[in-house]
Parts: structure tokens; sequence; C-alpha cells
């Protein structure tokens, strides 16, 4: 429809059907629905009339095609102006597919398998009736005391903003208008929620706003600028405020600044909680801060309802708000296609065949050992060769419980364990499970029994699912002590261990590579999990991730992250032994893996590595760099470049990445890589939130982490 008609329409509507659009209800509350819905997070009575109903603007969690055609075909029957719902879910790594969690896919490094996840997982949403996917997060990430850094891709700027990106394209496609396996994507959470002090859920985030602007809004802008459709505010306060009523963010920076104009939602409940905050009285108060903050669409709370009409009656809110907020739904519903067709073809054609198919488990396959990191290989005793005696011994030998944390749809019955990749394959395979907290003394003798009768052991280790994600803050990032002791004890009895570790963030496990020879940290993989794990352990594929996020000593060094300012009193290889520098006393202030870490079966070099010594400011650095597999076998490597102003206005970084690029080689083969560094990638943030490139020295690091790199000397001059 053209705007004309939307603007017919809106004229059309009354107050309270303009503000029931601007409300998000559960499937619950749809007669005639077979499912009651799975509802996380606070929950009270709203207060709902059949007639709030009937005009209600979206719907959030349906759980089948069925489900959502009935409530869409009652809603057209009974919707005074024709106007059709539209249905949100939670589609945050697949659908019925699983693929990896987030933080894997951003070990991968690869904005084409990022989007293919986005893609597949956008063909089997939109064939089971779904418009909008909740998706990506972009939030920064530094603490994985926080659960949901699993929904995160990591700790740097510049790796989540391009992925970020690639997953908005990869769900919205070229044309959502007329691609029905597509969804509008929405970008979350606006703004800054990845840094809740402590690493506890929904708690306060407090940062200066040169920081928020430098590291944390970037990726935000990135997915806008892909396209994105949608926002969800955070939780948190930021500056004091609430994001939900904050209309600085809101207005000035989403607006105005990064000039979306699409729909913003609140989170789940986000509206109301704004009185917990202790910036409104009450529901009315709280209506008020959230509709002049500019958010257009109300998340499983009241205060609308119960508060809009009365506000804006009374002149304290003006109607103006409301039509922009309606005008935003109704141009999303309009960009969907749903007024041409609420259905968006499901009446007309049967896409089962696009849930769950061979081809979407082979992505799901591909994209998991492309996500997975290989830590650690002493002595290459990975890959393993199948003419070997391997017990696979732990908690996820057998479990199917590899999805990950925040799984709405995918179902475990459909996962591929270890047991049922690996049974049969080897010489002798033999299978101990143990508990994951709670191990006896007679599940450690079966376990070591079986690693003194192999030639290798694969411990299979790790989280369930629910011990990551939303809500699941940890105090301390380790495992059971149980799975702990469990290592300890196969490699006593058999030193061959291949530890495979299961994980929705980096967890402490120092212990685990001490007494393991290779170690490989598959995150949550997926519905496709054990087929990727041997693909992997066998060399059938080359494994290729790199830590999106640093992997610490222990969880006294939280926050480590790769890209922080330097210090006054460094400590280094000169000063080492001295007391007063910064430093622990107990523990070394490098990671126990850094950030771009990861190995391969082959080896590569980097050579030829060229780029101007001087440029002027405004003026791009090309870098070329000429990459080699050295090894006998193929394989990828991820490429990164670093760049650190050594003088400055302000503190810089360390290090920051600036490129990547992630390649391919057979045996042998090479190539040449060029990345270009910009104005923008030598710019900074100052104090007054001023935007500068500098003249002065600059290092150019190039290399395969964050590490192990050449450093090169580039002055910046006027």
């Amino acid at each position: 429809m053209d705007k004309k008609y939307l603007e017919d329409l809106l004229l059309k509507m009354t107050l309270d059907e303009k503000i029931s659009q601007m409300m998000q209800l559960s499937p619950i509350f749809f007669k005639g629905t077979e499912m009651q819905g799975e509802i996380t997070g606070p929950m009270e009575e709203l207060h709902l009339t059949e007639e709030i109903i009937k005009n209600a603007g979206s719907v959030l969690g349906s759980s089948s095609k069925k489900d959502m055609l009935q409530i869409q075909e009652a809603h057209m029957e009974t919707n005074r102006l024709g106007i059709p719902l539209i249905f949100m879910a939670d589609i945050i790594h697949g659908h019925k597919t699983i693929f990896p969690i987030p933080l894997a896919l951003g070990a991968s490094f690869s904005e084409e398998i990022v989007g293919e996840m986005a893609r597949v997982s956008a063909l089997e949403a939109s064939a089971s009736g779904h418009h909008v996917t909740f998706s990506p997060m972009v939030d920064l990430v530094r603490d994985p005391r926080w659960g949901r850094v699993m929904e995160s891709t990591g700790e740097d700027p510049h790796l989540n903003s391009r992925l970020g990106a690639a997953m908005v394209k990869g769900y919205q496609g070229e044309n959502l208008l007329e691609d029905h396996t597509r969804l509008a994507a929405c970008v979350k959470h606006f703004a800054a929620y990845g840094a809740p002090q402590g690493g506890r859920e929904y708690h306060t985030v407090d940062m200066s706003m040169r920081e928020f602007y430098q590291n944390y809004l970037p990726a935000y802008e990135a997915a806008l600028e892909a396209g994105a459709k949608m926002v969800m505010t955070s939780f948190n306060v930021l500056d004091g405020v609430p994001a939900t009523m904050n209309k600085w963010l809101n207005r000035d920076v989403l607006r105005k600044e990064l000039g979306f104009s699409g729909v913003l939602i609140s989170d789940w409940g986000a509206v109301k909680e704004v009185i917990n905050h202790g910036t409104a009285a009450n529901t009315k108060e709280a209506a008020k801060g959230a509709v002049l903050a500019g958010v257009d669409l109300e998340m499983m709370t009241e205060c609308y309802i119960t508060s809009l009409k009365e506000l804006v009656e009374s002149g304290e809110v003006a109607e103006s708000l409301v039509d922009e907020a309606v005008m935003r739904m109704l141009v999303l519903k309009n960009d969907l296609g749903l007024f041409e067709d609420p259905y968006r073809g499901l009446k007309v054609s049967e896409r089962t065949g696009d849930i769950l198919s061979a081809r979407n488990r082979q992505a799901a396959r591909r994209v998991a050992t492309e996500s997975a990191v290989l830590l650690k290989n002493n002595q290459n005793i990975l890959p393993l060769s199948t003419d070997q005696k391997v017990a696979f011994i732990g908690p996820l030998a057998e479990s199917k419980d590899v999805l990950g944390g925040w799984v709405v749809y995918g179902e475990k019955s459909d996962a591929v364990s270890i047991y049922d990749a690996f049974s049969g394959k080897f010489s002798e395979t033999k299978f101990v499970t143990t508990d994951y907290e709670t191990i006896s003394e007679a599940d450690y003798k079966r376990a070591e029994d079986a690693a003194k009768d192999a030639d290798v052991i694969v411990l299979c280790v790790g989280e369930k699912s629910e011990w990551s994600g939303e809500a699941a803050s940890l105090a301390t990032i380790r495992l059971p002590e149980a799975q702990y002791e469990l290592c300890k004890r196969i490699a006593a009895a058999n030193s061959s261990v291949v530890t495979v570790l299961f994980n929705g963030r980096p967890l402490d496990i120092k212990e685990l590579v001490q007494n393991s020879e290779a170690v490989l940290d598959v995150f949550f993989p997926g519905t496709e999990a054990g087929n990727a794990i041997f693909d992997l352990l066998t060399g059938k594929v080359n494994p290729s991730g790199k830590l999106s996020m640093t992997i610490p000593q222990t969880t006294g060094q939280i926050p480590i992250f790769y890209n922080e300012l330097r210090t006054g009193r460094p400590k280094t290889e000169q000063n080492a032994g001295e007391k007063y520098l910064s430093q622990y006393l107990d523990i070394p202030n490098e990671p126990l893996f850094p950030f771009g870490f990861g190995l391969s079966y082959t080896h590569f070099a980097l050579t030829d590595i060229k780029m101007k010594k001087e440029i002027a400011v405004g003026e791009s650095l090309t870098v070329d760099v000429t990459v080699q597999n050295t090894g006998e076998c193929a394989g990828s490597e991820v490429v990164q470049v670093y760049l650190f102003d050594v003088t400055a206005s302000v503190s810089r970084p360390q290090k920051e990445l600036k490129a990547f690029q992630k390649v391919y080689l057979e045996s042998g083969e090479k190539t040449t890589l060029s990345f270009i560094l910009n104005e923008k990638d030598f710019s900074f943030y100052l104090p007054d939130l001023k935007v500068v490139q500098e003249e002065g020295i600059h290092h150019v690091f190039v290399g395969t982490s964050s590490c192990d790199v050449k450093s090169f000397e580039v002055r910046v001059v006027r």
C-alpha cells in the first residue's frame, strides 16, 4: 500500500484503537489458540478488554503456523479497520534448526557464516508464521559473569558491527515485501545493556559518554545502517535514566543522530519497571515517560492501555506522538506486505519442507564447524584416526542438551549428540556418562577404567544450557568442581585427553587445559552438534574459529578484554619483579587465551606485509599481506589488523581491531589480501564527543590473534 493509504487509515482510527496498536500481547490472550505460551520475566495482571484485544497491534511468541493463522483469521474478522496483527518472536540463533549460540558465531569471524544462520532462521520462522525476530543482539560484552554474553558476538566493537549488520541482511534479505521467506530484524538492546555492574542481570550500567560513543554505540549504528526495521530498548539505566524512558537516548541519539525511523519496542515489562528504577511513581508516569521518550510499542505491561488516553485528553501528551508511533507500526506492517496478505503466502502454500530440512541441517553443521575454537593441540593429538580406541567420558558424552540457553522453538530430541555421531566410527568406542555436578566414586572408577583401556579419551564437559543466558549470572565462572576432578583423574589414568568444552560464556578452564593434550571449545553448537564435532575431531573439517571474547585466568581477572587502555605503571619484561605496578600478586595480568586466538591443524605464514610509512590526515592506508598455508592440510585463517595510537589527546587502547578477513587455502597455497584503513579507523572521540583524527605515530599490527602480530609504524601528518 502507498503512504496515502496508511495516512488515511490513521485518520480513521479512534484514540482507543491507536493506543491498542501500541500494545504487544502474548497469544494466550487471543481466543481459540491451542497454546499457553512460555512466559518469562515478571507478569502482572493486565487490564485488558475484548475491545483492546481486537485492536492490539502485535503478538509475542506464538508457537506454530496453525496457531498464528488462527489468531490472524479471527483478528481480521473482528478488527474494525482490517489492520493485521504482526507476529514477533525470539528467533535468536535458529528456529527449529538451531545454530551455534551468537558468541560462537562471533568466533567464526565470518559475515557469510553469520548471514547464513540468519537466512535459514528466517526461512524456517517465516514458514511457521513469524514476521519479526528479536535479533541481533549487538551489545558489547566484557564480563562473562553476565549470562547473556552468550547472545552477543563478543567484546569488540568492529567485529560486533560487521556481524550484526550481516545478521540483519541475512534476516531481511533484499525485499521484505515480496520475499516471504524473510523476517524483519529487531536490534537490541538499546543501549549498553551488555555492561551491567558486577555482571549481574538487569543491573545498573554507568559509563562515560565518550566510552558509550566510542565502543558501545558503533554496533547499533552498523545494524541500523544495514536496514534493521526495529530496535528494542534495554532494561538498564544509562546516565541514571532507564532506557525505556530516556528521551535523550531514544529521540536524540537513536532517531536524530543515527537516523532510525522504524519501530522502537520496549523489552518485556520494561515500561512498568521504570517504577522500580525510581523514575516514575506509577503506571501513568511510566506511560508518559516512555511515550515522550519515543517508545512505540509496549511489551506485556499495561501502562499505555490504562494511562495513555487520559494523558492525551489532559494535554500532558500530544496525540501527535501517539500518531507517530502508530504510523511507524503501520509502515512496518506495510513493509512486510501484511495489508496485501496478512498471512504472507501461508494460506496458499505449504512450506513444511523449509523447516528442519536436510539442507538446513547441513548449513547448521557447517556453521558449527566454522565457529568452534581449537585452544590446545599438544603433539598433534588431533585429528583422531578411525583406527583408534576412543572413550567418550563426561556429562555431555551422550547428552542432547547442546542447543544453548535461549532456544524457544528448537527441540532437544532433534539434536545430534556426541553419542549419535561417534558410535561405531572407531575401531572401538566406549561411552561413560556422568552427572554434571555430583559424580560418585563408582562413576569415577568407571571413567578411569575406560580411560586406561583407550588410545584417546574425549572428555565431554561443560555447562547445562540453562546455566547461561538471560537471568543466568554467576559470581564465579567455574564449572562444578566434579568436572575438574573428573578431568584430573582421567588424565592420571591416561594422559591422552582431548577435552570438548560446551559453554555459553568464557569459563575458568585453566585446570582442564593443564590436564588435557587438546581442548576444543564448541560453545553450544546447536542441532548438528555431534556431527560438527565429529567433523572437527577427525579432521574432515579443520578448526578455524577465533575467540570473540577473552578467556580469563580466573574470575578475579574480570573484566579483562584485549582493547583496554594503558596504565601509568605498566608491568613489562624489564620491570617484572617490582611491586608498585599495575599487576596481580597471585596471577598473571595476561588472560588464559586472548581475543582472536584459535589454532588449526595446519600452519599459516604471513609475509610481504606492505603499507605506506606515512599518510596524510584523511587519507586511507592500504595494508597488503601475503598469506600462505605452509602445512600439510587445507584450512582457513583469519588475518587480523589492529591499530594503536601511540600519543593522543586521550589515552587510547593498546590495540583495536580495525579489519579482518577469513581465507581458505589448500596446502601450499598462498594469496595476497588487502585491507583499507580509512579516516574513521584512525579517529576517536574527545571528552566533548567531538570526533578527531590527530597527527602522530600509529602502530599497525597484522597477525592471527590479538597477541600473535607483527608491528609496523605509520606516521599521520597534516
